[in-house]
């Protein structure tokens, strides 16, 4: 939005815009969202890219941010502690939807209606692009499609973070893209869980990603993964240490030094109940040449 204008010149600015449009790509979401389902992904965004976030020039992106911007204010309100003049974006690609989150934006906060072909200016380009419970409900063959036409908008080490989340937010399965020269890379995969609550390695199954959902059979490397992982947590569990984060920090040692998995030894993420893996189990994540947007 221009800046100094009042709100009222805002939402009108806006409305008009909105009516001007190009078709979006993709499906509505259901729209579901609730206070704090995506705080674990704000906070494994600032923990992982600081330096990126600290020295981002352009805006990040909010692909689907539901019924209501709730996750979208929140994320802006964290991501400010490490960039007060960082800039975002909220797309949504049901017409009601933004025209119900306008009355929200503010200074560095806007909402645009728009689907995979996002909706930037002329030579406008992003820093990061979060698309949380956004690409699940496509077929999976759709899925490579989908992130390289979103890579292509991002500027050159750009940051793509997308996957699932329960309802809450207490449980979250995220991947990693950064945009490399001409081509998007695989950077990780991050299983997020709030060790506050019961916890086991198998109930990140139901919340995998789209590439990954489909690839659970018995003795597939997927199972494998979690059964190994299963083992380790309940060995962790059966000393006499209470704490949880300690427990799943011991779980995630055994994990990398009995069975072999490349994952982020970082205290900072084990005791917040992050794994970060950098290779997929079973996955061959070659990398992802970008579809250019005309």
């Amino acid at each position: 939005m221009t800046r100094g204008r009042n709100v009222p010149e805002r939402l009108s600015a806006a409305r008009g815009w909105l009516r001007r449009v190009r078709r979006p790509l993709g499906l509505p979401t259901r729209g579901k969202t609730a206070s704090g389902r995506l705080r674990r992904a704000d906070q494994f965004l600032s923990l992982a890219y600081p330096f990126t976030l600290r020295n981002l020039r352009a805006p990040i992106v909010d692909l689907g941010f539901g019924a209501s911007p709730t996750t979208t204010l929140e994320s802006l309100e964290v991501l400010r502690v490490l960039n007060p003049s960082v800039r975002l974006i909220g797309v949504e690609i049901d017409p009601d939807r933004v025209r119900a989150a306008l009355p929200f934006a503010q200074e560095g906060l806007e909402f645009r209606l728009g689907g995979f072909n996002l909706p930037l200016g002329e030579g406008e380009t992003a820093g990061v692009i979060r698309a949380m419970n956004v690409l699940r409900q496509y077929p999976e063959q759709e899925y490579g499609r989908s992130l390289g036409l979103l890579g292509s908008y991002l500027a050159p080490g750009g940051i793509l973070l997308e996957g699932t989340s329960d309802p809450p937010g207490n449980m979250m399965a995220l991947n990693l893209y950064v945009r490399g020269s001409g081509y998007l890379l695989h950077d990780g995969l991050a299983l997020i869980a709030n060790l506050r609550h019961p916890f086991s390695p198998r109930q990140f199954q139901a919340i995998l990603p789209k590439n990954l959902i489909h690839h659970l059979e018995p003795g597939s490397p997927l199972d494998a993964f979690f059964g190994a992982w299963s083992v380790c947590w309940q060995r962790a569990m059966q000393t006499e240490v209470r704490d949880r984060r300690r427990l799943f920090a011991e779980a995630a040692g055994h994990l990398h030094e009995e069975h072999g998995y490349h994952l982020s030894p970082r205290p900072s993420f084990l005791r917040r109940g992050i794994l970060l893996l950098h290779s997929v189990p079973g996955e061959a994540l070659a990398p992802l040449v970008l579809a250019r947007v005309r």
